[in-house]
């Protein structure tokens, strides 16, 4: 433990961002819906944020050289902040939807500084322990910021003064921490058409996954409330998702190191898709059986990326597996831009529950896929599979984080 005693202040600022970021993203969606934004100008500021996120992502290794860590951080949060201010004093559609692209890319750069800081500062042999503690504070701080929310309330100024508090505060122990500024990294090689060529079935997973993803995320809220939840259901709602696929996706995981990674990932998406299609034709609104519901559906829908990524892995050359989870990372953010305003329209124009009937048809053109690439192509051979890693999509730096071993995983090949 006391060679991790130095990451402690980073880790402690990535708890507080991941809570602000998720609080955010909640909010702006009740909020929105309160001041009679319509679903599609809701959908829409998602894609904001997605393409600021995008953005944010292929710039900041530039501003760390340019700057360092602890100046580029310093800055990103502050942009960030005064953002979530601007909000409470300008309530209007196009205000909000220039400020969501702002945090994107605040936060984009936000969780690549902390990732690269992590990824300088951690020995192979804490690895592991590093990531495990950074998913449990990922976990814990989405969730628990949820229910933020109907205990500050979600009217007047002071659930935005929290945002602000917190983004803030991430500033104090990234500040005071005791380690020197870390060198930048180095550039993420991006090849996306190597990746595309490395495994079709993950890009286009990735792709899909973004889409559906993204939508859930920005329009869960909205669901909810169009329902008839309560401000504490809808954080409710929100939060069994994701405690739902934290639960899930590492007995996948372990079922797909041991079989055909697209028999799994077609497993998974099926009943995703199955648990979309009860939501959408059969919760009403029956706040239990959503809870229920959406438990299923974000157990099988939040892994996908990650069971995406390590059937491409599988595929990869040595020391492809950076380039390739970022650029798998960048297929995501593609669909994630498109996904909220999509799902948005299909809202507006049926209602409420039309938000899972699109997911459901977007899981049905994967399976095709899926099903499509099985005739082609034979599985990755048993000891080519390397073990499965659950992938935050906070960065394209958490791919460095996520390598074990000095670049090596558990069967001993290099990436």
């Amino acid at each position: 433990m006391t060679s991790l005693r130095p990451l402690i202040p980073i880790l402690t600022a990535a708890g507080i961002l991941l809570g602000g970021n998720g609080l955010q993203g909640t909010l702006i969606a009740l909020r929105g819906a309160q001041e009679g934004f319509s679903p599609a100008a809701i959908g829409f500021m998602g894609t904001a944020y997605f393409a600021g996120f995008l953005i944010g992502c292929l710039v900041i290794v530039r501003m760390l050289r340019a700057v360092g860590h602890i100046r580029a951080f310093s800055a990103l949060a502050a942009i960030a902040a005064a953002g979530t201010l601007l909000m409470a004093i300008a309530i209007d559609v196009t205000m909000w939807t220039a400020v969501r692209f702002i945090s994107g890319f605040c936060f984009a750069g936000l969780f690549t500084v902390m990732e690269s800081w992590l990824n300088s500062g951690v020995a192979n042999a804490d690895r592991a322990r590093v990531l495990a503690f950074y998913r449990i504070i990922d976990l814990g701080a989405v969730t628990g910021s949820q229910f933020l929310i109907p205990i500050v309330g979600v009217e007047g100024f002071p659930i935005f003064a929290v945002m602000a508090i917190m983004i803030t505060l991430s500033l104090v122990p990234v500040s005071l921490g005791d380690r020197s500024n870390p060198a930048p990294p180095e550039d993420v090689k991006l090849d996306l058409k190597r990746a595309w060529q490395i495994s079709p079935v993950a890009a286009i997973g990735c792709i899909a996954i973004g889409v559906t993803n993204s939508a859930f995320r920005t329009l869960s809220p909205v669901y909810a409330q169009d329902i008839g939840m309560s401000v504490a259901d809808v954080a409710t709602f929100v939060s069994v998702s994701i405690i739902g696929g934290v639960l899930i996706q590492y007995p996948l995981g372990y079922a797909s190191d041991r079989h055909d990674r697209r028999i799994v990932l077609l497993v998974t998406t099926g009943l995703a898709m199955a648990a979309a299609l009860a939501l959408g034709l059969f919760a009403g609104g029956d706040r239990l059986l959503n809870f229920a519901l959406v438990f299923v559906f974000g157990s099988f829908a939040m892994p996908l990326f990650s069971l995406s990524a390590a059937h491409a892995n599988d595929r990869a050359a040595k020391n492809e597996f950076v380039m390739l989870n970022a650029a798998l990372m960048l297929f995501y953010s593609f669909g994630a831009i498109g996904g909220p305003f999509a799902a948005a329209s299909a809202m507006q124009w049926f209602g409420p529950h039309a938000l899972f009937l699109f997911s459901a048809t977007v899981y049905a053109i994967f399976i095709a896929l899926i099903l499509y690439r099985m005739r082609r192509r034979a599985p990755a051979p048993s000891t080519e599979r390397g073990r499965f890693t659950a992938l935050l999509r906070t960065s394209t730096i958490f791919a460095r984080l996520a390598q074990r071993g000095g670049g090596k995983d558990t069967h001993g090949r290099e990436r």
